[in-house]
């Protein structure tokens, strides 16, 4: 076999080879979830937003100053998992005193069905609030009357995270989350997704003098 024939063989062979540890390597198992503790154990808490809460759907940003939700820390041991989150139920969030990016338009948001947030344990730690389909509707009335419905279709996951402190505290950046949008002229109904900002501080309401906490 003549040089050239050898370096082609060569370099099929090399790439085969590439190739097959490639494909290897992306249909590796993704590494399991480390263990998350959320204490204190069957107390209940309150999540009060720190400054202001935004929910942007195309050109059209809604801003809220008061949005509360409460919950209920698992009793144990439903308050472990050796390899994942922990996850409690938590009350529809309320949003009120709020107003539109757009002159002359007043929007209001109700919420509803079973809200839920869960803790992973790490670096940073995650939290994962899940929206029900439909949980969640902006009206706007004045000069654009527009309904923006998030999670259309089924639940939606937003992702953000959590830091432990005195108080502790629940943050969402830059969070997308699913939406329609119908109404008529100034509507940005072609938007399919929003963006959501939020700082919420929570308190342990069955004894104010602890902290909630995730740890592993």
């Amino acid at each position: 076999m003549s040089r050239t024939r050898t370096a082609l063989a060569l370099g099929l062979a090399a790439a085969g080879a590439l190739s097959v540890a490639s494909v290897t390597a992306t249909a590796a198992p993704a590494p399991l979830a480390g263990s998350t503790t959320v204490t204190p154990a069957g107390h209940s808490f309150k999540a009060t937003l720190s400054g202001k809460a935004t929910l942007k759907a195309g050109s059209v940003t809604v801003t809220c100053t008061v949005s509360v939700s409460t919950g209920t820390v698992p009793a144990a041991p439903g308050n472990q998992n050796a390899s994942g989150p922990v996850s409690s139920p938590i009350s529809p969030p309320t949003y009120s005193s709020c107003t539109s990016s757009i002159f002359g338009v007043t929007p209001t948001v109700t919420t509803s069905g079973a809200w839920s947030v869960s803790m992973q344990n790490g670096s940073p730690i995650t939290a994962t609030m899940t929206v029900p389909a439909g949980g969640l509707v902006v009206q706007t009335s004045g000069l654009a009357t527009c309904t923006v419905t998030a999670a259309p279709t089924a639940p939606a996951n937003v992702a953000g995270s959590w830091t432990n402190g005195a108080p502790p505290s629940l943050t969402f950046t830059n969070a997308s989350v699913p939406v329609t949008v119908t109404g008529g002229f100034g509507c940005p109904t072609s938007a399919t997704s929003s963006v959501f900002n939020a700082v919420y501080k929570v308190t342990d309401t069955t004894d104010p003098a602890q902290q909630i906490t995730v740890g592993p």
